[in-house]
């Protein structure tokens, strides 16, 4: 039987107490709300179709993210990054939410206000956590849970960036960098020749540099597999102008975003606007495309599969001119 009791001007706590099931409890705002309550609890349990919510209703989201941190972001090669949006999600007013009590309608709201502070793409991976970790929760903590984000839109992504280096931008670039440091030039260099992302070059020791055989080896690169990377003269030439660091490291830098910080200022020191570190793999694979099928490229750029060369390849007009002139050119030849 229920038992319904009035604790405050607006508490009304029911307590369920039935034979062979958990004592359940809850608080609600009316008397109306708590009778309900109690004739679905109790209903389920004549039926045999009851579920013990009582960890999921006690369980705060900030408690849930804490394990899921834990428990599995730890595991992960992208742990820093995803650790940093898990403190983001534990600073937000949901954290404090119980597990049970979240819906739908509550992260689409945070997802629309969050649209205003910062790009579809951040609001897209701070949402798969929550995704991630209400699955996690269903199949290996128990919980009797629906997943809250496979029922909202997810942001749209723009399209993807295509920026390439014009005329005259490259001298001034490694210019910038050349007059900020030694390392600065050999890291925007080695970027341009082999496509290699910013973390990997960050993360880069000397134990995975061969200059004799013009190579490099990534053991664990992001997409979970192990990459030789070549060197041509010009990337191996600027690796040999470094001087060798105590810990081994090839590069002075400690995170991939310490670097976009001052590769950002070195662009704006050149006058070069809207050129990320990263549109410098675009350019690598621009590069590369037309010299390499795309089995080779996508070998050399570490890609999972042939669709990420068409997002890489970004021709200019004038290459695609060459490209076709070459073509005719070979068939007039033959």
């Amino acid at each position: 039987m229920a038992t319904i009791r009035k604790r405050g001007e607006h508490q009304w706590q029911v307590i369920i107490r039935r034979k062979g099931y958990p004592k359940q409890s809850a608080t609600f705002e009316t008397r109306n709300d708590a009778e309900k309550w109690a004739l679905s609890i109790e209903g389920d349990m004549v039926r045999g179709a009851y579920v013990d919510r009582t960890e999921a209703e006690r369980t705060t989201l900030a408690e849930a993210l804490q394990r899921y941190l834990r428990e599995n972001t730890v595991r992960k090669r992208g742990a820093q990054q995803e650790t940093d949006r898990i403190r983001t999600w534990l600073q937000h007013p949901l954290a404090k939410r119980t597990l049970a009590g979240l819906r739908s309608m509550d992260f689409a709201r945070y997802r629309d206000d969050r649209l205003n502070e910062v790009s579809a793409a951040t609001v897209r991976l701070e949402l798969a956590i929550i995704s991630h970790l209400f699955t996690q929760a269903r199949k290996e903590w128990g919980l009797p849970l629906e997943n809250p984000i496979a029922n909202i839109r997810k942001p749209t992504l723009p399209p993807g960036r295509d920026r390439r280096l014009l005329d005259g931008e490259e001298q001034r670039l490694l210019h910038a960098c050349r007059e900020h440091s030694l390392w600065l030039e050999a890291i925007v260099k080695l970027a341009i020749a082999t496509g290699m992302r910013a973390g990997e070059l960050v993360a880069l020791n000397w134990r995975q540099v061969y200059l004799a055989d013009r190579t490099i080896t990534l053991e664990m690169t992001k997409n979970g597999s192990r990459r030789m990377v070549p060197l041509s003269k010009i990337a191996a030439d600027a690796l040999q102008s470094l001087p060798r660091q105590p810990d081994g490291k090839v590069f002075k830098f400690e995170k991939s975003k310490d670097l976009s910080k001052v590769f950002a200022r070195v662009c704006k020191r050149a006058g070069i606007e809207n050129l990320r570190f990263h549109d410098l793999r675009h350019e690598a694979a621009s590069r590369l495309a037309p010299h390499l099928t795309v089995q080779t490229l996508a070998k050399v750029m570490g890609w999972k599969t042939l669709q990420m060369a068409m997002r890489y390849y970004n021709p200019t007009r004038t290459e695609l001119l060459a490209a076709v002139d070459a073509a005719a050119a070979n068939r007039e030849d033959a």
